[in-house]
C-alpha cells in the first residue's frame, strides 16, 4: 500500500470517527429505550443494544454468527448479511422486552449495508 492511500484511509476513518463523536453527543441510550449501535468492518457487520446510563450491552448480534451466515448466498459483509443482523438483534431486543430504541449509525452514512441493518430490524417490528 502506498504512503497516499495510507494517508486517505487515515483521513477517511478520523472523518467517520469524527461524525461519530457528534453523534454520540446527541444520542444516548436508555433502558426503555437503548441505542442500537451499528459498525461495520470490510468482513462483518456488527450490532449493539446499549444502554449508556447503566453502561450495559443488553443484547448483541453480528455477521460472524452461525445463525447468520446459514442460507446466506454471499460473504458475511454483504447487505444480505446486514438485514439478518437486524432481523437478529430485533428477535433478541424483543426477548429482552425492548420495543423501541435510539438508532446510532457509528459515523457512517445511512446507505447501504447499514440501512439494511435499519430495514430488518423495523421489519421485526422494532420501532425507531
Amino acid at each position: 500500500m502506498s504512503d497516499y492511500q495510507r494517508k486517505k484511509n487515515q483521513v477517511k476513518r478520523r472523518r467517520r470517527q469524527r461524525t461519530h463523536l457528534r453523534l454520540r453527543n446527541r444520542i444516548k441510550g436508555t433502558a426503555e429505550r437503548p441505542r442500537l449501535a451499528v459498525f461495520k468492518s470490510l468482513k462483518y457487520i456488527y450490532a449493539q443494544l446499549i444502554d449508556d446510563i447503566q453502561g450495559v450491552t443488553l443484547a448483541q448480534a453480528s455477521s460472524r454468527e452461525a445463525s447468520v451466515l446459514d442460507g446466506l448466498k454471499s460473504s458475511a459483509g454483504s447487505r444480505g448479511a446486514a438485514r439478518k443482523v437486524g432481523e437478529l438483534i430485533a428477535s433478541r431486543a424483543k426477548e429482552k422486552g425492548v420495543e423501541r430504541v435510539v438508532f446510532d449509525r457509528g459515523g457512517f452514512i445511512y446507505h447501504g449495508k447499514i440501512r439494511e441493518v435499519a430495514e430488518g430490524a423495523r421489519a421485526q417490528g422494532l420501532e425507531f
